[in-house]
């Protein structure tokens, strides 16, 4: 199906381009501090503006993790890589069901057509996961969407946080659910897509 694959390769550049926007601001943000440039320049403060909503949440969790405050940039590139990848594979595997569901109903193909359904109910609850880790960092949970995306993932995600202690300030019990997903995604589509 052409569109689908024009869709993600859409979703695709988009995603690499503000990856790229974003290690060009940090790499910049990282410049001005080593270059010792006045902090009350007019780029150097535009590239504060810019960065400072991403950079300072990552900074208070490392300080709290005991590391050197300075990597916060390195850092906030690295979560902005990890996320991209995330979310990248997450409409790949929506176009990829959605794909298989139109060819499945045309050749009449049941078995494949569950293994499809499977795959996307799965995909579509990594989204979820997914959609709850970025709201995370700066919606509030009074707010009705974050509700619902607690209200839907904590099912699972909360026997994993109990057995999965954090790193620090982070809980990686959701990436851990994520890879358990994939797992059980790749098994369907081993056995019933083929």
């Amino acid at each position: 199906m052409p569109i689908f694959i024009q869709i993600y390769d859409f979703f695709w550049y988009a995603v690499a381009s503000v990856i790229v926007f974003l290690v060009v601001l940090m790499l910049l943000r990282t410049l001005f501090n080593y270059a010792d440039v006045n902090p009350f320049n007019k780029s150097a403060l535009t590239i504060r503006r810019l960065t400072d909503p991403l950079v300072n949440p990552v900074r208070r969790g490392i300080i709290r993790a005991g590391l050197d405050p300075k990597i916060a940039p390195l850092v906030t590139i690295l979560i902005a890589v990890l996320l991209g990848y995330i979310a990248v594979q997450l409409v790949w595997d929506v176009m990829f069901t959605l794909s298989g569901i139109v060819v499945s109903l045309q050749r009449g193909s049941i078995i494949s057509l569950v293994g499809f359904a499977l795959y996307g109910l799965l995909a579509f609850y990594s989204l979820l996961i997914f959609a709850r880790i970025v709201f995370s960092w700066g919606v509030s949970s009074i707010n009705p969407v974050m509700r619902f995306l607690i209200r839907a993932t904590e099912p699972v995600l909360g026997p994993f946080r109990r057995l999965i202690p954090p790193l620090g300030m982070f809980d990686i019990s959701p990436i851990v659910v994520l890879i358990l997903i994939q797992l059980f995604q790749r098994a369907i589509a081993g056995t019933l897509i083929r």
